[in-house]
Formats: structure tokens, sequence, C-alpha cells
């Protein structure tokens, strides 16, 4: 593979996502990690900082790319020239809609092929929401088990500016 393609949300990055950008970068020339822009969902950080999040987490990979997109992963994918997209899969919480998901990119762009990752078993229960729920309770050396180090205390500082805006 020359160029394989990694979407998401990365609101923000966790572990399990370093994990998959870590194995994905070992299987292809170039990676290009994707990050999505869903102008209906209520986001922690823009877009741009997820991306500025995620290149001080992958720092030592050379080979991998960040950029924002909007619209359909598939059209995404095509953009950057290749036909390769990557998708890590946290065992039974990810099948179904991965399988959803896939299945109706086949039939918007059946030249490209997705290659699914399972995540890495210590990794498998860590997600966005989880981090969004326990922030406010974890020290930072708990919160770096989610998080990449380099980026624990901007998620804490960013989540704790959230839960005072809300309490008024």
């Amino acid at each position: 593979m020359k160029i394989a393609v990694y979407t998401g949300s990365f609101d923000p990055i966790t572990v399990g996502h370093l994990n998959v950008i870590q194995r994905s970068s070992r299987l292809t020339e170039r990676l290009i990690v994707g990050v999505g822009i869903n102008v209906q969902k209520s986001e922690l950080f823009t877009p741009e900082e997820r991306c500025e999040l995620i290149r001080e987490s992958i720092a030592n990979l050379p080979n991998v790319e960040i950029r924002t997109f909007q619209g359909l992963a598939v059209d995404f994918v095509r953009q950057c020239d290749s036909n390769v997209m990557i998708r890590g899969v946290r065992p039974l919480t990810d099948i179904d809609a991965e399988f959803t998901m896939t299945s109706a990119n086949r039939q918007l762009a059946p030249e490209i092929e997705t290659v699914f990752l399972m995540s890495d078993p210590s990794f498998s229960h860590v997600s966005s929401s989880l981090i969004k729920q326990i922030a406010h309770l974890a020290d930072d050396e708990q919160l770096a088990k989610f998080l990449p180090q380099p980026i624990v205390q901007r998620v804490r500082e960013r989540l704790n500016a959230r839960r005072q805006q809300a309490s008024g």
C-alpha cells in the first residue's frame, strides 16, 4: 500500500486511536489521518485544534499526515489518491456500526477497500466519550492511560472550561 487513509472525529484523540495510527503507519508508505468535520456535532475541539493534538501525539511518525475533511469519507479517500481506508475496531462495541458503514461505502465506492485493525485489548474500552466522562475525576497519571501524554493537560483544561460553562 502506498497511501492509506484513517478517518474519524478524534475529539479528542485517544491512546486507542494512536495505537491504530502507529500500526497503520507501518503498513503503508504514507498514512493520512482525516479529521472529519461534522457541523451538526457539538465538538470539544475545533477541527484545527484536533489536528494539532494529533500532530503533538504522532511527532515520531514521519510518514503520517493530518488533514481535515468534510463530507463522505470515501470521497476524502479518493481526494487523497488512495483506495484503502483504515478502520480501528473495538471488539463487539463497533462491529455493527462498522459493518453498516462498510456496506454503504462499498455501494458508494466499490474501488475502495476497508482494512480493519482490531483494537489492542488494553485499549478496547477507551473512547472519547469515556474520557469526557472521567476527566474531571482522574488525575493526570490516570488520564494518561486513555490519552497520549503530550495532550493530557490541554484536554483537561478544555473539559474543565466546558464544565464551568455548563455550571454557570
